[in-house]
């Protein structure tokens, strides 16, 4: 069994940058060549169970076998649970895979559980621990989308009981996934009014009167097909007094505390899936002759389309990477104000995703439509990357949590905070604050990363030929506007969710921080061995791409700029290395020893 085994109390492993790669490198290597039709852990095994829409069993068993659930597990607790970017990671392996098995076998289980890590007694947080490193499953009933994601619209109520119970549980949760098959429940139960109207409770499914709990038919889903999607039903269920998970009427306030973590990892991991379907669409023009093979550098490049929209893809995953990095190291750095970033990387991702996605699918023509074969990957990632961004912290919700702050950031931070430090934008892993539940918030009392652009946007003026400086100009420049276009909505920001100005306010803001995020990234990669980061050229397209979103008008760009993008793509792919910062050593290549991005 590999050293990634699964983790008991008293052996979590060492932090660091090097303890990370390893244990990337290990689940790339126990999962295998994706395009080896032998495998049975492979693109075609995953595939079958795609149209079959069921779990791969052999996947959940290897995950199983490794102790995955470890990872969600805080170090104290004996797990390996220390910092959210690291963890996603890690996750990123299964999501590149497949989005169902990260999701039915992991991130499930992660959103339940820091509900309990951040609230529990401590006899909830080691029982929880102990289940989940052997084997045992943790779900959570968030609120749905079908609730426009409004978590006041929860669907059980509890009152309260005598006797050795707390409450009576009644009501119905119409879908969440893997609760057909969890261990323990936590449960979000309207049990007065106000703010302090719901409360949590952690309930152990065994234990509950069979009478009083029915399961609700299975939800059939356009993607993620492998997530066993369900209901659950109480009829006046008791739930003993040691199921209550910390304050009674707490549950409000502890959801939207928790969002900064649930909404930034989120993110982080899908971009595995996204990695799956600029891959696919390299090997279908690699394929097709449409580009010169990796082994080709002089191959032919006959269709300009194709060698920008691959080039663009690759730096949209590289856009969405650097802000993903920044909102789940803002947790550690930046607790108070990472829910505005946690917030704006989950609704902007998903939009921007689905738009490499469409203009992926150009590229594969009749292929788009494979369901299977060399090729089937691609429309399996495009139905999953939208599904990923379902659920209590959906884009719709996010967007409404960023809205009514902006008046206050354009009055109060935004070009006034001071610059974060260096390590918000730093890819290895290690030395991050420890994560602090107590110190979350969803309301930000600064803007951290806005208040980076200044000085990035500095450094760029040492560029040759000026380019990547006027770029940076005209992002700040954007700031400035949203400053005086956001100061203008209403001052304390209660209404500004009604204004229609102020959706149109968020969006551009997202779009500003991402830029904001590039350039972070890229600022901190110069020095000594600097590699691919350390370029401008990939900054440029980047700044280009977000820009002409805004609807800035730009410089006319430098004759092929995109021409090294396009041999990095074509070098990661024949290399098999991932699309995303860190340049990771993908199974089916020559080598998983984890050296990745610094090696080079």
């Amino acid at each position: 069994m590999p050293s990634t085994g699964r983790a008991g109390p008293g052996s979590a492993g060492t932090d660091g940058e090097a303890e990370v790669r390893r244990r990337v490198a290990e689940l790339e290597r126990w999962f295998g060549d994706p395009a080896d039709p032998a495998n049975p852990l492979g693109t075609a095994a995953f595939l079958a169970a795609d149209a079959r829409e069921e779990p791969l069993a052999a996947a959940e068993l290897l995950l199983e076998r490794l102790g995955l659930t470890a990872e969600f597990v805080p170090r104290e607790l004996g797990g390996r649970l220390t910092e959210l970017d690291a963890l996603a990671r890690v996750v990123r392996v299964v999501f590149r895979r497949d989005a169902a098995l990260g999701l039915g076998y992991g991130f499930t289980d992660f959103q339940a559980a820091v509900v309990i890590w951040a609230a529990g007694s401590p006899a909830q947080r080691q029982a929880a621990a102990r289940l989940l490193h052997g084997g045992g499953r943790i779900v959570a009933a968030y609120p749905e989308l079908a609730s426009g994601s409004n978590f006041l619209a929860n669907e059980l109520t509890a009152r309260p009981a005598e006797g050795a119970a707390v409450a009576r549980l009644s009501g119905r949760k119409e879908s969440f996934t893997n609760v057909s098959r969890a261990d323990r429940l936590v449960l979000f139960a309207r049990t007065g009014e106000g703010r302090h109207s719901h409360s949590v409770l952690l309930v152990d499914r065994a234990a509950l009167p069979a009478d009083r709990v029915a399961d609700l038919p299975r939800r059939r889903t356009r993607g993620v097909r492998g997530c066993l999607v369900a209901g659950i039903e109480f009829a006046d269920c008791p739930v003993p007094a040691d199921a209550l998970v910390g304050e009674p009427g707490g549950g409000l306030e502890l959801t939207l505390r928790l969002f900064p973590v649930i909404r930034s990892v989120g993110p982080s991991v899908a971009l595995g899936c996204a990695d799956t379907a600029l891959r696919t669409a390299v090997a279908c023009v690699v394929d097709r002759g449409v580009v010169g093979r990796p082994s080709e550098p002089d191959g032919p490049q006959t269709l300009s389309h194709a060698r920008s929209t691959l080039a663009g893809a690759f730096v949209d995953l590289l856009m969405c990477d650097c802000l993903a990095l920044v909102a789940t190291r803002a947790v550690h750095l930046a607790p108070a104000d990472s829910g505005l970033y946690a917030a704006a990387v989950k609704y902007l991702l998903p939009q921007l995703l689905t738009d490499t996605s469409y203009e992926l699918s150009t590229l594969l023509g009749a292929e788009f439509h494979d369901r299977d074969g060399a090729y089937g990957a691609f429309a399996k990632s495009v139905r999953d990357l939208p599904m990923i961004g379902l659920g209590a912290a959906g884009s719709a919700a996010c967007r409404a949590t960023v809205v009514p702050q902006l008046p206050r950031l354009a009055r109060e931070s935004w070009l006034r905070d001071a610059e974060p430090p260096a390590e918000l934008f730093r890819l290895e892993a290690g030395g991050l604050p420890p994560l602090d539940f107590g110190r979350l918030s969803p309301a930000a009392t600064g803007d951290p990363l806005a208040a980076s652009l200044p000085g990035s946007a500095a450094a760029t003026a040492a560029d040759p030929g000026g380019h990547l400086a006027e770029l940076s100009g005209l992002l700040a420049a954007e700031l400035a506007g949203l400053r005086e276009g956001c100061a203008a909505l209403d001052r304390d920001g209660r209404s500004a969710l009604l204004d229609p100005r102020g959706r149109a306010l968020a969006d551009r803001y997202a779009l500003v921080l991402t830029g904001a995020a590039c350039l972070g990234v890229w600022r901190h990669q110069q020095g000594p061995g600097a590699g691919f980061l350390a370029d401008p050229g990939w900054l440029t397209v980047a700044l280009t791409r977000l820009l002409r979103r805004l609807g800035t008008p730009t410089p006319k760009p430098p004759v092929d700029q995109e021409e090294p993008l396009l041999a990095e793509v074509l070098a990661r792919f024949g290399g098999h290395r991932s699309y995303d910062l860190y340049d990771t050593p993908l199974a089916g290549g020559t080598s998983t020893d984890g050296e990745g991005r610094d090696s080079r």
